[in-house]
């Protein structure tokens, strides 16, 4: 009874830099191919061929709205017309003497006016509405307005949100920070196997993500009323992570010349 044939154990070997693509390939019974063992690099290809590092990088930055805006309401309901323009007309006068005071620019400041027939009265309505880049200033001029016109006047709560520039400008920090902690990942690794991190050759970002706030859309419906200024701006603070892959130049340390 014959023993059974060990199998064969093949071992396949690649040198990197591979600056030559042609390899010839040896015929092995059956009709399989076998890669040889390319031709030694010559002194010039060894120093034309590229080495390189690949890196991945990633970073995730956030940030607060820059802008808030809140409404103030007031109406008065009046038989004479007059009556009612004027009750209207004093309150607003007031709030954009005290807007100007405080020193909100008028191209952040909205009036609107709607005058009509109700019935066997007249009926007017006035909306300002006010744009902060401060919130403490915002607070501040909310706190004074209710201190001062009471239930006359109706303020709404502060809607809070980011201008097109801020969100552009966050998208590209949190690319830039991702590239930067891929570079400081090549240089340790360059350091680490005694080599020279050089120039990089590809620089791309794979994934993009932002999501605005951390309350879940379920719990900030039920909460909305009752959220405080600080809640609400935690809430609308935009988050933007970035993925990117990185390939550098790898160059060896130069020999330090001795000298005689």
């Amino acid at each position: 009874m014959s023993g059974q044939q060990a199998p064969q154990s093949r071992v396949f070997v690649e040198l990197v830099p591979w600056a030559d693509r042609g390899r010839e390939n040896y015929l092995l019974s059956g009709g399989e191919t076998l890669p040889g063992l390319r031709r030694p690099l010559s002194s010039a290809q060894t120093q034309t061929a590229t080495r390189e590092v690949h890196v991945s990088g990633t970073a995730e930055v956030s940030a607060t709205p820059d802008r808030a805006q809140v409404v103030v309401q007031m109406s008065s309901t009046k038989e004479a017309a007059a009556e009612a323009k004027k009750s209207v007309c004093r309150r607003l006068d007031y709030i954009t003497q005290t807007l100007q005071q405080q020193g909100v620019q008028s191209e952040n400041v909205t009036v609107t006016k709607d005058f009509q027939r109700v019935e066997n009265a007249y009926h007017m309505e006035a909306e300002v509405c006010i744009t902060f880049t401060e919130f403490g200033k915002m607070q501040n001029i909310c706190n004074f307005l209710v201190e001062k016109l009471d239930s006359s006047v109706v303020i709404s709560q502060p809607q809070f949100y980011h201008t097109p520039g801020s969100i552009e400008n966050l998208r590209r920090q949190a690319c830039v920070v991702a590239v930067e902690n891929a570079w400081r990942k090549a240089q340790e690794v360059c350091n680490l196997v005694g080599q020279t991190l050089g120039k990089p050759l590809l620089i791309k970002e794979e994934e993009m993500k932002e999501w605005e706030g951390q309350i879940d859309d379920h719990q900030s419906s039920r909460l909305s009323g009752s959220l405080t200024v600080q809640q609400k701006i935690k809430s609308a603070t935009i988050h933007a992570a970035s993925k990117v892959f990185v390939t550098f130049e790898v160059k060896g340390r130069e020999k330090k010349k001795k000298h005689t």
